[in-house]
């Protein structure tokens, strides 16, 4: 799949919706709230998983992994806008969770990147997912599959990106 083609088929799953999830995960001060990752379509290579991370600590921790059986490999992304252009990328050295703020991990924003699926997320069903933060370690979760065009998110108001 040509590159042009993979971002078109990523930046259509990344559209932000209100539905709220409800999940809640805790490792050590880190709160992980609403994870979820989006149902793709037929031989859809990507996809993106989404929630909330408060750092409820002192000190910085840093989002530097991801890993499910779902997905070959997986990536911490950023989408944000160059000019006109809507890109998007890797985050070298992870994502920074600051001490006593709330990072978003949402469509159109930072996210988890599902790359060479092993096969379709279906709307309904769940995928496990592994974090991996520097300082708090590891944690596996659930991510229900929604449906495109709905999603977490929909529980207030966060601070942070």
């Amino acid at each position: 799949m040509k590159a042009k083609q993979l971002f078109a088929a990523t930046a259509a799953l990344l559209t932000l919706s209100t539905t709220p999830i409800g999940a809640e995960t805790t490792l050590e001060a880190l709160r992980i709230v609403d994870p979820f990752a989006r149902a793709t379509l037929p031989n859809q290579p990507v996809a993106g998983g989404f929630m909330v991370i408060t750092n409820t600590g002192d000190t910085d921790d840093t989002l530097v992994a991801a890993s499910s059986s779902a997905a070959a490999r997986m990536e911490i992304h950023e989408m944000a806008m160059d000019g006109d252009v809507m890109r998007m990328r890797e985050i070298e050295g992870g994502l920074i969770i600051p001490a006593g703020e709330t990072v978003m991990l949402k469509p159109g924003g930072f996210h988890i990147m599902f790359m060479d699926l092993s096969g379709p997320l279906v709307e309904g069903n769940e995928t496990e997912v592994t974090l991996t933060f520097e300082m708090a370690g590891d944690v596996t979760l659930a991510m229900p599959v929604v449906a495109r065009g709905k999603g977490g998110m929909g529980h207030g108001s966060h601070g942070g990106n």
